[in-house]
């Protein structure tokens, strides 16, 4: 009873609040439902921090992941604060990657931009058939996302391919942006030695070594509730270590919705834990490799044409039970697709002897023309002067 109550409350103050002029210099950020200062968000709100001080800019945060913004000079409000409710009311944007609470409701005076946080390889909301999503059903999902998306004003795509796939998934009619992500602007300011070796030193990791980043995404079918998925990691990290430990090292990035914490210590200084504080793109200028698997990661890290394997384990189960993807990835993958440990050591093997997958390299360029076409290090400063100024 006093959870509806809360409810009605914040959608009365909404309402009310709309027919009242909205600040036109205050604008609301937030990244994966106020986990991480991160993604299009973070890329559109440094822009405009550096071009336009003059603006009020606010990073909506979830109370328990306070520790993840504990380093950065931002102005922060914990959700559901009377604070957060006040700038939520009076914001003349709203920008987020990820959905806001189901019970808001968006002020007349308030422009919804949706970043959105990747390229679709796996199908999303109305082109999914069955939801295995806990204390849901696949009607209620889709109701819920529906209803969430009529607020969007604004939906930011990365390509075409993109584009046509959210005007149907999303059922959404309004404007569509392609300028690219902004996330990846950084990918090609700073994919150069120094940047490089500057972050290695800030994320505290051996110069000298190749860095090989594993970063998969979530299982709709395991988790422990609603929003904490499972993950059991499928590499053998020991017999990585054992093999590799001498002249690389390992970064793992879980999905934001994996709830998991690795007991890393017999791996110290093999493998490093960079699930949660440190923005994914900088993880990409460092990784000599990405591993992943249906992860929209691969789509971003093709930005900078390095060498990736895809493992798939579990692919059959994947794409034929829990979501169902939009192209062939056994053909069009632009790296080697592996299906064990074995298969996984002699990609990495192949990696240490030339640098690259030759089998692969056709494919990779007809990925890079289709998928990140669009993006040069400055969509940011395209949306921001096109868009918000």
């Amino acid at each position: 009873m006093r959870q509806q109550i809360k409810v009605l409350i914040i959608k009365a103050w909404l309402f009310v609040v709309g027919y009242l002029p909205a600040n036109p210099k205050l604008i609301l950020f937030e990244s994966f439902l106020g986990k991480q200062y991160s993604c299009n968000p973070k890329a559109i709100y440094e822009y405009l921090h550096k071009n336009y001080p003059q603006y009020k800019l606010y990073w909506s945060v979830d109370q328990k992941y306070l520790e993840n913004f504990s380093e950065k000079n931002l102005k922060l409000v914990r959700r559901y604060s009377i604070k957060w409710l006040l700038i939520l009311g009076f914001s003349k944007y709203w920008i987020t990657n990820s959905r806001m609470p189901k019970n808001i409701i968006k002020p007349k005076h308030t422009t919804y931009l949706q970043t959105w946080h990747g390229t679709p390889l796996k199908k999303l909301v109305f082109d999914m058939e069955d939801v295995h999503m806990p204390n849901t059903t696949a009607d209620n999902y889709k109701a819920n996302f529906y209803k969430e998306s009529r607020n969007w004003d604004y939906l930011l795509s990365p390509n075409r391919y993109s584009t046509e796939i959210f005007e149907r998934a999303f059922r959404f009619d309004k404007a569509i942006l392609e300028y690219g992500y902004p996330r990846n602007d950084i990918l090609y300011h700073g994919n150069n030695q120094a940047k490089i070796n500057s972050l290695k030193n800030k994320l505290k990791i051996p110069l000298a070594k190749k860095v090989i980043l594993y970063a998969p995404t979530w299982r709709d079918n395991q988790f422990y509730k609603v929003g904490h998925y499972k993950f059991d990691l499928p590499l053998d990290l020991l017999q990585l270590k054992q093999k590799y430990e001498e002249d690389c090292v390992i970064l793992l990035r879980m999905h934001y919705l994996v709830a998991e914490n690795f007991d890393l210590e017999p791996y110290r200084g093999f493998v490093y834990d960079f699930s949660q504080k440190v923005d994914i793109s900088e993880l990409y200028l460092v990784a000599d490799l990405l591993i992943t698997d249906y992860s929209s990661v691969f789509f971003d890290y093709a930005n900078l044409r390095r060498p990736m394997i895809f493992y798939m384990y579990d692919i059959k189960e994947y794409r034929d039970i829990l979501r169902g993807f939009y192209f062939d990835i056994e053909k069009e993958a632009p790296g080697p697709i592996v299906k064990n440990m074995q298969e996984l050591c002699e990609a990495f093997e192949e990696f240490k002897r030339q640098g690259k997958y030759l089998c692969s390299e056709a494919n990779y360029q007809k990925f890079y023309e289709k998928y990140c076409y669009m993006e040069n290090g400055n969509s940011a400063e395209a949306l921001v002067e096109s868009v918000i100024i």
